[in-house]
């Protein structure tokens, strides 16, 4: 008898600072269009990171899938190219719509500009509130503790989120 596979489970990051409502609304029906049931954060509103430009709404969104982290890869970015991408910008810049792998099951590996987990997990409130939110009891599969433990622990006063009622 064969056994059903669940798929991968992935979480993402979903940021904009460019027609933000717009681009976030347009990111998540492209992620469901290409992956069906996706589980959303509470949106957060952020101060650009490393350049200074308008604030984003950033969140978390996971959903299961059979493709591979390459192919994940490849689609993620066709999204984000769909929706004006510019990948000639400075790396710390505005974007219309930037979704990062975050977590792609338990996977540990560092192989060219792809780093999983992502670091910026531990280093940026905009992803580690949201993840936690959505998959708090989830362990980080690099340092053995709890999204949940790590928001917990992090300094949240370093870095202002103000959540935004977001009406999907």
């Amino acid at each position: 008898m064969a056994s059903l596979s669940r798929g991968h489970l992935v979480h993402v990051g979903i940021g904009s600072n460019v027609e933000r409502e717009h681009n976030i609304r347009s990111g998540v029906a492209a992620l469901r269009a290409h992956f069906g049931d996706v589980a959303l954060s509470t949106v957060y509103e952020s101060a650009a990171v490393g350049f200074d430009g308008e604030p984003f709404y950033n969140l978390v969104a996971h959903f299961e899938t059979d493709s591979e982290i390459d192919l994940l890869g490849v689609t993620l970015r066709q999204i984000e190219d769909a929706h004006q991408r510019d990948r000639s910008l400075p790396s710390f810049g505005p974007r219309t719509l930037d979704i990062d792998l975050l977590l792609f099951d338990d996977v540990v590996l560092k192989q060219g500009k792809l780093q999983l987990p992502r670091d910026e997990i531990e280093k940026q409130a905009f992803v580690l509130r949201p993840l936690a939110e959505l998959s708090g009891t989830l362990i980080h599969p690099a340092n053995g503790k709890s999204f949940r433990e790590m928001w917990q622990q992090f300094d949240q006063a370093s870095q202002a989120l103000t959540p935004v009622a977001f009406d999907w």
